[in-house]
């Protein structure tokens, strides 16, 4: 295969009050050889970056920095990931917690969390706040490719969660083209997504 050069997409809302601390919530903006890539994962950018436009719409008071970022080459080699934490431990950039999307753009289910437990016991308190969402469980598990070389640092790490039934039939396939997405659906998520970020950020 030939080498070149790509790069991760940032963009980032300054916290009022600990602009130093991020959390990051992200997808990863390549695809399959095959596939237009639209639940994979084109719904994860989007909703990552719906995130900061739920955020600036509400007009709401974010703490921390919260920073999306589409991620470059999951499907092979994982670059743009393992770029990132690569650049934070050189920058010392405090990754407060980081969510990965890359699920699909389905109904919601829940959340993840690689952490120890004491930090999953606190994000799964949220979870009857969320249940009208659709966000049925918060527990502990694996979070996402792209964020899992932050984890060698002690940042925790989550993965957006949904209901798998369609994945399969789309997942690298010519497939998963942007037609196959439901407009509430992916809503949904992003909803879900920032709702968990403000309270993380609220509460910690």
């Amino acid at each position: 295969l030939e080498e070149i050069t790509s790069y991760n997409l940032i963009a980032d809302i300054r916290g009022s009050e600990f602009p130093e601390e991020y959390i990051v919530v992200g997808g990863h903006i390549d695809a399959w050889f095959n596939s237009p890539g639209a639940h994979d994962d084109g719904i994860g950018c989007v909703q990552s970056a719906d995130v900061l436009r739920i955020f600036n719409d509400l007009d709401l008071d974010n703490k921390r920095s919260i920073r999306a970022i589409m991620y470059m080459d999951e499907e092979l080699y994982q670059s743009g990931g393992i770029a990132y934490a690569k650049y934070s431990e050189e920058n010392g950039v405090k990754n407060y917690l980081a969510l990965e999307a890359d699920a699909g753009g389905f109904t919601p289910l829940g959340f993840q969390v690689d952490a120890t437990d004491s930090i999953v016991s606190i994000i799964s308190s949220y979870q009857p706040l969320l249940q009208p969402y659709g966000i049925h469980s918060i527990r502990k598990g694996g979070s996402g490719v792209d964020i899992y070389p932050l984890k060698q640092y002690g940042v925790p790490l989550m993965g957006y969660r949904t209901d798998p039934q369609r994945y399969m039939d789309l997942h690298h396939s010519a497939y998963d083209t942007f037609d196959k997405v439901h407009i509430r659906e992916l809503q949904l998520g992003s909803g879900c997504m920032a709702s968990i970020i403000y309270l993380i950020d609220k509460y910690g």
